[in-house]
């Protein structure tokens, strides 16, 4: 992983020579490690991470029509709204995490201006924000060894939500947006 660590971080600072900041979203399956990249990332480069997991959509946005549709089930107008404008002012700004436990958002998280931001986490290379990055990575990762990931970090009650609901709508979006094959790197 060092070797993949070290050639992203390479990748990101040459992009850093050109512009600033340098914005990269790390998309993939679930359990495919895209969050323990992230906070490598941010150890060597100093830099802010942004889950996407804070933006799922809140329960009165669930609405039978927006599941249906692939990549859905986050909330991208409030990603957008929150994260990207103001990220392109180049200075710092709030946005408030969502909290799946207890469905409410919590309180606002700072992003510092600094030289690089990652985006972390499935659905960060939908078509509407792909094209606010420099960069775009997908994690992949074997059935078998997702299944394992997943029982160990959430537990066999959990694994089975995951099967049956989240694994199929990751799928979906994957399939219907090509998101592993428009992204630059693939691991």
């Amino acid at each position: 992983m060092e070797k993949t660590i070290n050639f992203i971080v390479e990748q990101i600072k040459n992009l850093s020579d050109e512009k600033t900041p340098v914005v990269v979203a790390i998309d993939g399956r679930c359990a495919s490690g895209k969050t323990t990249i992230a906070a490598c990332l941010q150890e060597k480069l100093s830099c802010e991470v942004i889950h996407m997991d804070d933006f799922f959509l809140r329960p009165e946005q669930r609405t039978e029509e927006r599941l249906k549709t692939p990549g859905g089930n986050v909330d991208y107008e409030r990603f957008l709204e929150e994260v990207i404008i103001p990220l392109k002012q180049e200075e710092a700004f709030f946005y408030r995490p969502y909290d799946c436990h207890t469905q409410t958002l919590k309180a606002p998280v700072e992003v510092k201006g600094c030289p690089v931001i990652l985006v972390e986490g499935s659905y960060s290379c939908h078509p509407c924000l792909y094209e606010n990055y420099d960069l775009h990575i997908f994690l992949d990762v074997d059935k078998e060894t997702q299944l394992q990931r997943i029982r160990l970090r959430n537990g066999e009650e959990m694994a089975k939500s995951f099967v049956q609901e989240w694994i199929p709508l990751e799928e979906a979006y994957f399939l219907v947006f090509n998101i592993k094959e428009k992204c630059e790197l693939k691991y």
